[in-house]
């Protein structure tokens, strides 16, 4: 009832039903990237792909900037662009041999070329030299992958994933998703379940970053 009353208004105040329309669905697309997050961002792939041009150019100037190349292989991981993130990766680590994060995504796009067994090891080399890395991430990407081929194998990494997520909704709606696609109902419908829990449990602070997944979890 709201909604049309504000709608009406809206058509007073503009004159036109169809600019009280747009205004009213700009409005809610405000609202709920703001408190909920369920829709996708209009701006952040313009503001990624300006980002990643200038990368380009920075390093058709200057080849051996390492920070570039890194920041552009991250971009072009988020654009799924894997093969071209992976080459880029591939020259960071040979600079940044020790660096547990940059194994770790050159794993990750190994594993989305479908490279299974370079992706497991690279990954399983960066989780060995930092546990912690990319906050668990790494078992959560060997689950995926390995889901359709072993289940007891992705079963076990998905458990490593919730040792070290287990105060994020996102880990455990994540984990409800692996398990569906392993035919594992009752143990998806378990980390739904669990994922709204801990939403409940949460501080409201932490809550405006969380619910997406605790909302996600509860429509499942």
């Amino acid at each position: 009832m709201s909604k049309l009353l504000l709608f009406f208004a809206l058509t007073w105040i503009t004159g036109s039903p169809i600019v009280a329309l747009i205004v009213l669905l700009v409005v809610f697309y405000v609202l709920e990237r703001r408190f909920i997050g369920l829709t996708p961002s209009v701006l952040k792939p313009l503001k990624r792909s300006r980002r990643l041009s200038r990368l380009r150019q920075e390093l058709r100037l200057s080849p051996h900037q390492t920070s570039a190349k890194l920041e552009a292989a991250r971009i072009l991981m988020e654009r799924k662009q894997f093969e071209e993130a992976g080459e880029l990766l591939r020259q960071v680590a040979s600079v940044m041999d020790d660096s547990a994060e940059v194994r770790a995504e050159l794993g990750i796009c190994q594993l989305k070329l479908g490279a299974w067994e370079e992706g497991e090891r690279l990954l399983l080399e960066a989780l060995d030299m930092n546990p912690r890395v990319k906050y668990g991430e790494p078992y959560l990407r060997l689950a995926e992958a390995w889901a359709g081929r072993d289940a007891s194998k992705a079963i076990g990494y998905l458990r490593e994933f919730a040792s070290i997520q287990s105060s994020s909704c996102e880990a455990y709606y994540r984990m409800g998703r692996l398990y569906e696609q392993l035919g594992q109902k009752e143990e998806a419908r378990n980390a739904y379940r669990e994922t709204v829990e801990l939403y409940r449990g949460l501080p409201k602070y932490k809550r405006r970053f969380e619910r997406k997944w605790a909302l996600l979890a509860r429509f499942k």
